[in-house]
């Protein structure tokens, strides 16, 4: 792997034990892959940020850093919301911890905004042929999918690696011949909000790390193309995908047929509705979490305009960005008058106050996935409109 001098200057120590420590990792992530050597990005975005997940062992590494980013550079989800954490009942002592590791990110030079939809955030945008270093499973989806952006799926020290050089190791989906699609996916019926999700988790698990090229018979928004991609990323490891007619690189590049077809029928999606992941028991959702990936701001219309003039029976959370919240006040306003909870910072999957609960209702294949495990939940899939209606926004 070639190295500029200046970058051979990082990798011998001369710059700090931090900038080494990080050209290390992406030098020897660069001599496993094949690369032919870095190249800049334009933005990071950081996993291992929830108490929940790094531990302690995790905030004593970060803390450990000096330094500051050479991109802008953005956290995924904590494991609380940072002014709202005793309303979702998280302990006084995962929440000091949670904020030093804020503090610890802060002192790099990296924004607190935490999402795992920074596309929606001003001043971090990514335009397509743009190089990042993303590493949350959605984000690296979107922006490889729907904005056609590059970016491997980064782990967290790649990622914080990367904002601090300022580059990646240039193999993987940065390059074109890794884009290609290598099987194509059908569906003949119409879908939409969460049978994309659904869509999703199916298609994941069956296409694991490759590149699908769907053949859909309806037009996706750009947040059903968020949840489907969310929802395989989180079932399987697909980081890129294109739709016939609708993603930048499906229009822009004349791609040959993959040799093989999966064909995904209604009544496979019809079947995800009807199953509750991690039980075999028929049980009660007691509460009900929307927002993974976090809400868009067209999301947050949809919810208040779904939720007016009623008051819900069950906790319902509604998670977006800090940033989006307070773009849209009064839409915030709107939905908080049914009793509902909107999060920001946080989400379901990443925060202990998920756990404990008898079941999860979601709109996204994503959580569906991930809540059974992560937070030993069991979890059951349904329409923006099924979640408000379990609960209790029917009255």
């Amino acid at each position: 792997m070639y190295l500029t001098a200046e970058e051979e200057n990082v990798l011998d120590g001369e710059q700090g034990e931090t900038l080494r420590k990080a050209m290390e990792i992406l030098v020897a992530l660069g001599d496993i892959y094949g690369a032919d050597g870095l190249i800049p990005v334009k933005s990071a975005q950081i996993a291992g940020v929830s108490y929940k997940t790094i531990g302690d062992a995790g905030l004593e590494w970060i803390s450990d850093l000096e330094g500051t980013v050479k991109v802008p550079s953005i956290l995924n989800p904590a494991g609380m919301d940072m002014l709202r954490w005793k309303e979702m009942g998280i302990e006084p002592e995962f929440a000091e911890k949670q904020l030093e590791i804020i503090a610890a990110y802060e002192k790099l030079g990296i924004s607190s905004k935490c999402t795992c939809t920074p596309y929606y955030l001003e001043g971090f945008s990514a335009t397509c042929g743009d190089h990042l270093a993303w590493s949350e499973s959605s984000a690296v989806s979107y922006a490889n999918s729907v904005i056609g952006a590059r970016t491997n799926r980064e782990g967290g020290p790649s990622a914080l690696s990367a904002a601090l050089v300022g580059k990646t190791a240039n193999y993987g989906y940065h390059l074109d011949e890794n884009r290609v699609p290598t099987v194509s996916v059908v569906v003949d019926h119409e879908l939409s909000g969460s049978d994309y999700g659904a869509l999703g988790y199916i298609a994941g698990k069956e296409i694991g790390n490759r590149v699908p090229m769907f053949h859909l018979a309806s037009t996706p928004t750009s947040d059903e193309l968020k949840g489907l991609g969310a929802a395989m990323a989180a079932s399987g490891a697909v980081a890129l995908y294109h739709v016939e007619g609708v993603t930048p690189e499906a229009k822009q590049v004349n791609f040959d047929k993959p040799d093989e077809t999966i064909t995904i029928q209604r009544s496979q999606l019809d079947e995800v509705y009807e199953t509750i992941i991690g039980s075999e028991d028929d049980l009660e959702c007691d509460i009900v979490a929307v927002g993974c990936p976090h809400c868009s701001p067209e999301e947050l219309n949809k919810i208040a305009d779904l939720l007016e003039g009623k008051k819900i029976e069950k906790e319902l959370w509604v998670c977006t960005s800090r940033e989006v919240a307070q773009r849209y006040p009064d839409v915030v306003k709107r939905i908080e008058e049914s009793g509902s909870k909107v999060l920001c910072d946080t989400c379901m999957v990443v925060s202990p106050a998920t756990e404990g609960h008898n079941c999860m209702m979601v709109n996204s294949g994503k959580a569906l996935a991930y809540v059974p495990g992560m937070c030993k939940v069991p979890a059951k899939i349904g329409s923006l409109e099924t979640c408000i209606k379990r609960a209790g926004g029917d009255n």
